[in-house]
């Protein structure tokens, strides 16, 4: 039998209804794994086990009198640090934000409290959830469960580490630039990237920010697959301004068996150099579903040019979170644009064009992604997923020196800088793809890694069940050593 903590949120649910365990027992045994080993990991890093406690014993109660809170009725679980939660602080790391406190849930959080869970803490994530590792100066920094030198992946890593080392049972997370995505493959668990749109972000954003942002999505992360179909549906669907017009009805998945699945599968590109231990997990996940019988091509492309797909995807996002940008900075990108040659093409130059760029520009941009938005729906006329890294390689070691565009991550032997990655976050994201991650084995170092299945406009059912079933095919989460 799987380990309580580990078993997948849809399965403690099940237990929870069929009286096998309480809430409240289910609840203080996660509290009692965080006093253990959270103090190594520094994940949850917000909790109140006192109202927790309450909502557990009055969904116990509920229980006994045939009520039925929903699809997560009693499933203790967290939510990244920048979501609303009433009570709590949303700092999205600046100590500037420290005594933040909200009086309201974001709509993610409402949506989970009224499905049923216990939302009983916070996970920990960079400053203003800008880099693929997880450290700020009001929290400290969050380690990977399977080495505590290493990131767990940003800016959903609190959300990733909590989960692969048993701590809660479920999690939310958002993504403009992978932030649910390299977590998940990092530290070997599920997470999915809805479609832009489907989930509102209202209330996970910085004080007094209400509009959404460009291409910046929420959604599920988990143990299974299950779970973040479980989790989808909790969390999609209009917000309160848009349901009085209309309603999401998510397409069922293309196919039920991974025989039936055509897969274009995309293990490099020269924009983003894929480490050797990592591609050859992934070749090995392609070599299975070419023996399940799944249609395998590795020639099949979207009808773009990546080179120019990461341009634009850079300068889309680095317009996008321009808006978080003081005024200081948006004068010293100017400054930097000023200097800049014509042909500088380095993220540090396509960085600070973005932050001051017109908008006569953006909306030209905006109509070359529409371009590529339909060569993407052409390609998904032939191919049901696309099958790609989620990074460059398994997860690294903590460096918090200097700006993130001048760090770098070892790639085969050579230095890389750590921005170059971001094409696997960007090719599907900027044109509004869903994508779902999962874990495709362990390097020969013993380091998780995931796959990235990346659907057509809409068909998140169809990434996550592609998914599901490769996961019972090559085995889904594996839990990191140390934490039984």
């Amino acid at each position: 039998m799987t380990e309580l903590h580990y078993a997948p949120a849809h399965e403690l649910v099940a237990r929870i209804k069929a009286k096998k365990i309480g809430a409240r027992e289910l609840l203080d045994h996660f509290l009692n794994r965080i006093e253990t080993h959270n103090p190594a990991l520094n994940a949850v890093i917000w909790s109140d086990p006192a109202a927790a406690r309450a909502r557990a014993e009055a969904a116990d109660a509920a229980l006994a009198r045939g009520e039925d809170w929903g699809p997560l009725h009693g499933l203790p679980m967290t939510v990244k640090e920048s979501y609303d939660l009433a009570g709590s602080p949303t700092t999205w790391g600046d100590p500037a934000l420290k005594d933040n406190i909200r009086d309201t849930d974001s709509t993610v959080v409402e949506r989970l409290k009224k499905a049923g869970a216990i939302v009983f803490g916070k996970t920990n994530v960079p400053l203003d959830l800008a880099d693929w590792q997880s450290f700020n100066a009001v929290y400290g920094t969050t380690n990977n469960p399977w080495n505590h030198a290493l990131t767990p992946g940003g800016s959903s890593g609190g959300s990733a580490a909590a989960l692969a080392a048993g701590l809660t049972g479920l999690e939310a997370g958002s993504d403009i630039g992978a932030s649910i995505r390299n977590p998940a493959h990092y530290c070997g668990v599920f997470g999915h990237k809805p479609t832009y749109g489907i989930v509102p972000p209202r209330g996970q954003a910085r004080p007094g920010v209400l509009a959404a942002a460009d291409i910046s999505v929420v959604g599920p992360m988990a143990r299974s697959a299950e779970d973040l179909s479980l989790a989808l549906d909790v969390m999609a669907g209009p917000d309160a301004i848009a349901a009085a017009a209309w309603k999401l009805d998510l397409p069922a998945p293309r196919h039920k068996a991974l025989r039936d699945f055509r897969v274009a599968v995309m293990l490099d590109d020269p924009v983003a150099e894929i480490d050797g231990p990592y591609r050859d997990r992934l070749q090995a996940v392609v070599d299975a579903l070419a023996r399940a019988g799944a249609t395998v091509s590795d020639r099949a492309r979207p009808g773009i040019d990546s080179g120019r797909a990461m341009e634009l995807y850079v300068l889309m996002l680095r317009a996008a979170t321009s808006g978080r940008m003081t005024d200081e900075r948006i004068a010293l990108m100017g400054d930097v644009a000023a200097r800049l040659d014509p042909s500088d093409g380095s993220y540090l130059a396509r960085m600070a064009r973005a932050s001051i760029m017109r908008h006569r520009d953006w909306l030209r941009l905006n109509n070359e992604r529409e371009g590529m938005r339909l060569a993407w729906a052409r390609f998904f006329e032939d191919w049901d997923i696309l099958l790609c890294p989620a990074a460059a390689s398994a997860a690294w070691p903590h460096d918090q020196s200097g700006e993130r565009h001048d760090r770098t991550i070892t790639v085969n032997g050579r230095e890389q800088p750590t921005t170059d990655q971001l094409f696997w976050a960007g090719y599907s994201g900027v044109v509004y793809l869903p994508s779902t991650v999962s874990p495709a084995g362990l390097t020969d170092a013993g380091l998780p890694v995931g796959l990235q299945a990346v659907a057509a406009h809409g068909e998140d059912r169809t990434s996550i069940e592609f998914c599901r079933l490769l996961a019972a095919e090559i085995g889904g989460f594996v839990p990191p050593p140390g934490y039984a």
